[in-house]
């Protein structure tokens, strides 16, 4: 089977740069896989990174920038890709957002960028692959 509706949940870690490269093996075999990057834009991140950037328009660059090593393998294999950024808690945010958009598959690293938060609440792709009402592929 053909996954032809893709999420690809992408923090900017090297763990999701990894996800990417599955994602785009799997999304290479049909030719109307479309997949969607999505970023979770944390609450508790997003103070610090309001504080520190000079407005909205800065704030969606250094975001985007996160991206910027996805989107390249995306293109650089020519996959149809679009970009989605959410906002809240990820784990919550990208089940219900994967839950509402009927994905196919969900395809996420096994570690993010907050390790320390992490160890205490447990991993983001844990949470996920408990509620996702879709197939889960976690890569290390």
């Amino acid at each position: 089977m053909v996954y032809k509706k893709v999420l690809l949940a992408v923090d900017g870690s090297e763990h999701s740069v990894r996800a990417a490269n599955e994602a785009v093996k799997i999304s290479s075999l049909g030719n109307d896989s479309q997949v969607e990057l999505v970023y979770v834009a944390d609450f508790g991140k997003s103070k610090s990174e309001v504080l520190h950037a000079q407005g909205q328009e800065e704030l969606d660059f250094a975001r985007r920038n996160r991206l910027l090593p996805v989107e390249e393998l995306m293109k650089s294999n020519q996959l149809t890709y679009t970009v989605k950024i959410l906002h809240g808690e990820p784990g919550p945010a990208l089940v219900e957002y994967a839950n509402k958009e009927k994905v196919e598959l969900l395809v996420i690293g096994s570690r993010g960028l907050n390790t320390l938060q992490e160890m205490v609440l447990g991993s983001v792709s844990h949470k996920v692959v408990k509620r996702a009402n879709c197939p889960v592929l976690v890569v290390k």
